[in-house]
């Protein structure tokens, strides 16, 4: 899976993310962009799914009309140690997620 990390998001998560292609948006040069047009262009550049810690995405975008997945980290802060016990929660959504959903992986007190 093509995945977009999100530039809230420490750029070495990606790593941690083995069997998919983890790309992050400062390195696409997308960096300021709006959610929505964030989700658009990564869509029209093939990516299946972006990763974000922004909570306020699913109530941003229409969920019929989502051009790909989004997982939303709700972890307690976008630190790599606080996001790393997530990595194996965040693997599993990837395989079941069906196309164009949003699903939120972590604890819900921890956005």
């Amino acid at each position: 899976m093509k995945l977009l990390l999100d530039e809230n998001l420490p750029v070495d998560l990606r790593l941690f993310l083995t069997g998919h292609e983890a790309i992050t948006v400062a390195y696409m040069g997308w960096k300021g962009l709006t959610n929505g047009a964030l989700l658009a262009r990564a869509a029209a550049s093939g990516f299946d799914a972006v990763i974000t810690k922004d909570s306020g995405i699913p109530y941003e975008q229409n969920t019929a009309s989502l051009p790909l997945s989004i997982v939303v980290i709700r972890s307690a802060s976008n630190s790599l140690d606080d996001i790393r016990p997530l990595v194996a929660g965040i693997l599993q959504a990837l395989e079941r997620m069906p196309a164009r959903t949003i699903v939120r992986v972590g604890d819900p007190a921890d956005r």
